[in-house]
């Protein structure tokens, strides 16, 4: 069994940073894409930014420039540096994983962590 397990989450004033990470624990063989998604009130899931095991990023265009997604393959963790933060990245932020498993490939989400951004 996998497990992917968020934090760094928090409240925040427009303008500041945070930090978020994301640890995978359990069986695993290899982590290919890694990613970050947020959801808002009311609002679809949305994709925020993506590393592969090669370590290739993209991002959303609303935060290109302001986040930057990392991992760490010895650790199993992947990171979102989150700075100049506004008001409309408040969300919950999850983070996704496919996971070599004994089992094979499987998509993986964690639980989610609550960023809030303050005016």
């Amino acid at each position: 069994q996998v497990q992917l397990v968020e934090s760094g989450g928090g409240l925040v004033q427009a303008g500041g940073s945070l930090r978020l990470s994301c640890a995978a624990s359990g069986t695993i063989f290899n982590i290919r894409n890694t990613a970050w998604y947020r959801q808002a009130p009311g609002k679809q899931r949305e994709l925020v930014a993506t590393i592969t095991s090669g370590f290739t990023t993209t991002y959303a265009d609303s935060v290109k420039g302001r986040f930057t997604i990392s991992r760490d393959n010895a650790k199993n963790t992947v990171y979102l540096q989150m700075n100049s933060l506004k008001v409309e990245d408040t969300a919950v932020y999850y983070c996704n994983a496919l996971v070599m498993t004994g089992a094979g490939f499987r998509d993986y989400w964690g639980q989610g962590t609550q960023v809030t951004v303050s005016s």
